[in-house]
């Protein structure tokens, strides 16, 4: 798959592509993709940790819930 900028929509044929990678298990697909959410997050609140105050002017990542 390929990387998407953020905010661009998932097309039905990403959605596909990991249906398909997963051998139609939907499941498995769904619980890749929760482990790659997670990961990210970690990734995310590490880098949040890294970077100071100052550098980020205080930025602060917001979680939308849709």
């Amino acid at each position: 798959m390929r990387e998407q900028p953020i905010g661009e929509a998932v097309e039905d044929d990403e959605r596909e592509a990991v249906i398909t990678y997963h051998r139609g298990d939907m499941r498995a697909a769904i619980a890749t993709l929760l482990g790659d959410i997670r990961h990210l997050r970690r990734q995310l609140a590490l880098t949040e940790g890294a970077l100071s105050r100052g550098m980020a002017h205080g930025w602060r990542p917001t979680y939308d819930r849709d």
